[in-house]
């Protein structure tokens, strides 16, 4: 059986071992975590950080999460609305005048956090994803594919660009600066949208599935890439000039103690570790429902909240080779899986894995 280190609770012993599992099964690198009440009941990684297995996965590894990113994005948006600082019902436009052209002036900011724009393609080219102006530019230009409201279509490029533009206007920071500022530092969280050279020495690259190289890309449901218009690759994501950019929706770099860490906030109420960063009614916003039916993009049925995809009592999302985080108010809990290799997404139920064998644990410590 692989070796995995870190700590737990005995009794949620079902976590690690399940980690244990996919790598024997053949994942190259991992880590898994699970909070509650804001501490961490597991905190567990294993394998390796590298596609030739020889430098072992460390305990501050860090790795692309893809479109788990998202959840953070959202976070600071729900941190503003919190404050009085964004109306959450307010047009965009209010914010940034020159998006209402082409149509959209009838764009609410939230139908940004939910997928309901209408703005889901990302036409320009990879490289001009790593220009902030141009690429606020490109999306205020942008005609809406629907009217604003009535569809969804996951904007798995276009949403944080989106989100991060109306966060940028508000406090004269980007999304990056702004989460670093206001949620990671007072945390504690190693987690980064914008990553400094500083780290590069920590970061294990996206490996792509077996029998795939550097050049696979995918568009299925819960992938990050976009839908038409650009062909987003595992190359592009493992470069310097991606690590360098702040794309919200999809370029944050952590591992799995991280990303439960930072969504604790939500789980327990808007604090976490004595640090508050926002009120029970600002986290309650998250999981009201935006939109429920078919994803024209996805394919699929979806609930969205604000920011959130919602499923059942939990909420949270996933990014593009599997990484994921899910939120269970209820149990004050999150569950976070932080990985380097990549599956196909038919099947690819590693995530799942991980939180059914945290929810054992719940019931051990919460009969």
């Amino acid at each position: 059986m692989a070796e995995i280190h870190g700590t737990y609770d005995d009794l949620f012993s079902a976590v690690p071992s399940a980690l244990a599992g996919l790598l024997d099964a053949g994942d190259t690198g991992a880590s898994a975590a699970v909070f509650v009440d804001g501490e961490p009941v597991v905190d567990v990684w294993g394998g390796f950080a590298d596609a030739d297995r020889v430098f072992p996965w460390q305990r501050d590894t860090i790795t692309n999460v893809w479109s788990t990113t998202k959840t953070m994005t959202a976070l600071c948006a729900l941190i503003l609305a919190d404050r009085g600082e964004l109306d959450l019902a307010a047009p965009v436009a209010r914010y940034w005048p020159k998006f209402a052209a082409s149509g959209k002036e009838g764009v609410l900011v939230r139908h940004v956090l939910a997928h309901t724009a209408g703005l889901p393609d990302w036409e320009g080219t990879v490289e001009d994803l790593y220009d902030w102006p141009a690429a606020t530019a490109r999306l205020a230009a942008q005609a809406p594919r629907w009217e604003p409201g009535t569809a969804a279509g996951y904007h798995s490029i276009t949403q944080g660009f989106l989100v991060g533009e109306v966060v940028r206007r508000i406090t004269g920071r980007g999304v990056g600066a702004f989460f670093a500022d206001e949620v990671a530092g007072p945390l504690g969280a190693d987690f980064h949208i914008g990553l400094s050279a500083e780290h590069d020495h920590r970061v294990s690259p996206t490996l792509p599935p077996p029998s795939r190289d550097e050049d696979y890309a995918a568009s299925a449901p819960g992938s990050a890439p976009p839908a038409a218009g650009t062909r987003l690759r595992v190359r592009d994501g493992n470069s310097v000039a991606w690590r360098r950019a702040e794309i919200p929706a999809a370029s944050g770099f952590g591992n799995a103690r991280s990303v439960a860490l930072v969504q604790s906030v939500m789980a327990c109420g808007g604090a976490a570790r004595g640090v508050r960063l926002l009120s029970q009614a600002g986290c309650d916003r998250a999981w009201e429902e935006q939109f429920r039916g078919e994803d024209r993009v996805l394919g699929m049925a979806m609930r969205y909240g604000l920011g959130y995809g919602l499923f059942g009592s939990t909420y949270g999302w996933g990014g593009w080779g599997g990484s994921m985080v899910m939120i269970e108010p209820d149990a004050r809990m999150v569950v976070a899986y932080v990985t380097n290799q990549m599956l196909v997404p038919e099947g690819d139920n590693r995530g799942l894995e991980i939180v059914m064998a945290a929810y054992d644990g719940l019931k051990g410590l919460r009969p």
